[in-house]
């Protein structure tokens, strides 16, 4: 049996987590936030950032597969606005994708992104929302915003459950919340 492992608590849009610390390379971990399978807290979360999403002008949701694939839904149904959800892997369906590449913070390796051709014509000359979990490095939003560029969308703002780090570096984040990064 393995050892409990140290955890960080937090409460998010009212729902108390204690999420477990990992070592991403020597002398760093981080708080996993994981909201696959969590129900109530991927629809509290949407939910409140509904709510700081009232003001923002904007036609769609984007995000990155996988993990917040449940937070777009959720934010989907809330608002009623469309998601689309950039892939990891091309499949040949996916037709004349757009594609950029960025770098994991959790598998520091690089990581493409791909734009179904599908998906086109729901964001071109639109405005849309970038909508992740949890926003660390900022390299996945990097990528995610070469490939709006790319299908011709305006990124009216960027919302994320949590931003981790640097918090001075994500004030234009629309967040529920802040994760530090632990230093050993």
């Amino acid at each position: 049996m393995s050892e409990k492992r140290e955890t960080y608590s937090i409460d998010i849009a009212g729902i108390h987590r204690e999420l477990e610390l990992f070592e991403v390379k020597p002398g760093l971990r981080i708080a996993i936030l994981n909201i696959l399978g969590d129900t109530e807290l991927v629809e509290a979360c949407a939910r409140a950032l509904a709510k700081k999403l009232d003001k923002v002008e904007y036609d769609a949701l984007v995000t990155a597969e996988a993990k917040s694939i449940p937070l777009a839904h959720a934010l989907s149904v809330v608002t009623g606005k469309p998601y689309v959800i950039l892939r990891k892997s091309y499949k040949p369906y996916m037709g004349d994708a757009f594609k950029s590449e960025t770098l994991s913070i959790t598998t520091g390796k690089p990581q493409t992104l791909y734009l179904d051709e599908k998906d086109r014509e729901l964001i071109k000359d639109h405005r849309v929302v970038i909508v992740d979990d949890v926003i660390s490095t900022g390299s996945t939003l990097q990528g995610m915003r070469m490939i709006l560029e790319k299908a011709g969308a305006t990124v009216a703002a960027e919302a994320a459950i949590l931003t981790e780090g640097e918090r001075a570096k994500w004030s234009d984040i629309i967040a529920l919340g802040h994760l530090p990064v632990f230093s050993d």
